[in-house]
Parts: structure tokens; sequence; C-alpha cells
């Protein structure tokens, strides 16, 4: 898996609007049936984790924990621990490079 591809991807979808990031937005997005592909950071709280994953399996969407924190916020230029990839196009060259 080529992370640094990945993480320049991430900040191309955010550059297009293509990302919702932070907890209850993306727990929204999650719901409404909007993200294709979760990101959640490997260092994020217990809590956190639990919640998006619970929420991702129950809704059938797919949770990467490739990324720490630090990769992911740099990734998006925002300080983040959860986000949704929500363009079908961006998620399928994602998990192409998986």
């Amino acid at each position: 898996m080529n992370k640094e591809k990945l993480a320049n991807l991430l900040g191309l979808a955010q550059r297009a609007g293509r990302i919702i990031s932070g907890e209850e937005l993306t727990v929204k997005a999650i719901q409404e049936g909007k993200a294709h592909l979760v990101f959640l950071a490997q260092d994020a709280a217990p809590n956190l984790s639990k919640k998006i994953t619970d929420k991702s399996r129950y809704y059938q969407v797919e949770v990467l924990t490739v990324f720490s924190t630090l990769e992911l916020s740099s990734a998006i230029g925002k300080a983040r621990k959860v986000l949704a990839v929500t363009d079908a196009g961006f998620t399928k060259k994602m998990r192409s490079l998986m």
C-alpha cells in the first residue's frame, strides 16, 4: 500500500470538497449514506474508535486505520482523527491504492 499517494489523494479530495471530517459530521455522513469510505486514526480514543466502527459496520461502510492522527491531519490540512470520503471516484482510486 502506498501511504504517500493515499495521503496526497486525501488532500486532493479535501480541496475538491469531497471530504467530511470531524466526529459528528462523519457519523452523520455514515447514517445518511453519504460516506463511501471512512478513515480513522490508529491512535484515536477508544470511545471514538468504537463509535465509528460500530456505525460503519451497521451501515456497511469500510473503515481504514492506516494513518496516525498526525498523518491524517497533515494530509487534509486540519487536525482531525476521523474523516469520510463522499465521492465514489475518489473512493475507487483510494481502494485501488490499498
